[in-house]
């Protein structure tokens, strides 16, 4: 895309995002830096109210993601009630960090400014979070943002470093897409049924 995308350009950007699930990438893959960083720059321009700017991005790859599977599983046994776990949950927490080279832990950071109400700090986040999947989106890399419940639980937070009123809001996997793997299709229903003019 030019410097100054037309609408059109915009547009189709848009409709060309999708989700791609970490058993779809390629571990192998590095994802440089440069491009991390633009997808951080990106994220960093969304829309904040009152400049609070409260999204942060803790980022594992290499060794690293392996501790971040070890956390999330270990968490997922101790805050999951014994009737509810399940295994496979259990597995898949343990495998997903590593099927991606690059996985970010998506928070928010809670300002200080108690006019901003927290769920406006949560879009805030949302619309970084958003900014990030369209540049991965151009560039051809896959991203899938996942938020199970145990993300929000008090030792997720801790293993992070995060604060009393800050909240990881997800895992956002970033990677290239496996050789035989295509870039999935999709489709919405009419926007026309989901507008009210008045």
């Amino acid at each position: 895309m030019s410097q100054h995308a037309t609408v059109p350009q915009l547009s189709a950007l848009i409709r060309h995002r999708r989700t791609i699930k970490p058993a779809q990438m390629d571990p192998g893959l590095e994802v440089p830096r440069e491009l991390l960083d633009e997808l951080f720059e990106n994220a960093n321009w969304a829309p904040t109210h009152g400049f609070t700017e409260p999204w942060r991005f803790k980022v594992f790859s290499g060794d690293a993601r392996k501790t971040l599977a070890e956390n999330y599983q270990r968490l997922y046994r101790e805050t999951t009630p014994e009737g509810e776990f399940r295994q496979d949950k259990y597995e898949k927490f343990g495998i997903n960090p590593l099927l991606a080279p690059v996985v970010v832990a998506i928070c928010m950071a809670r300002g200080d400014n108690p006019k901003i109400p927290e769920l406006e700090e949560i879009e805030a986040v949302a619309c970084a979070v958003q900014n990030m999947h369209l540049t991965a989106a151009a560039a051809g890399l896959g991203a899938f943002w996942s938020s199970p419940p145990v993300l929000g639980s008090e030792g997720f937070k801790a293993f992070l470093g995060l604060g009393a009123g800050d909240r990881c809001l997800g895992l956002f996997y970033l990677g290239w897409l496996k050789g035989g793997e295509e870039w999935p299709t999709s489709r919405r229903r009419p926007v026309g049924d989901k507008v009210e003019w008045r």
